[in-house]
């Protein structure tokens, strides 16, 4: 099996098993997941937040993801609590497809890191 075969089934097993935890009657979209890993991250529990955090939440993770990559490093957690990263490559200029394929890598890799995934 190939590495992108690997990755596709790992990441359906992935959507599957949040969609099911946390998603009520729908399948979780990757930027769903992609807000769950923040909160997860940024360890304050679910509750709700303004638009504004839930953007930085989304921040958290997307820099958490790419992080095994080179592209960020953890810096410091802020007064509040919250996680600053510092950019250590610049992202290469990806088609949108391109992108979805390195989050969905990323995110395979954060959850077998982890310890939760198959």
């Amino acid at each position: 099996m190939s590495r992108d075969e690997k990755t596709k089934q790992s990441w359906e097993v992935i959507q599957t098993e949040l969609s099911q935890k946390f998603g009520g009657s729908e399948q979780l979209d990757i930027d769903a997941i992609i807000y769950l890993i923040g909160i997860q991250e940024l360890g304050k529990g679910v509750r709700n937040f303004k638009k504004d955090d839930k953007i930085n939440i989304m921040h958290i993770a997307i820099c958490t993801l790419l992080e095994p990559f080179g592209y960020y490093e953890f810096d410091y957690y802020d007064k509040e609590g919250w996680p600053h990263f510092k950019i250590m490559d610049e992202l290469p200029n990806l088609k949108s497809g391109e992108q979805t394929v390195l989050i969905k890598e990323a995110i395979v890799m954060y959850f077998d890191n982890k310890g939760e995934n198959g």
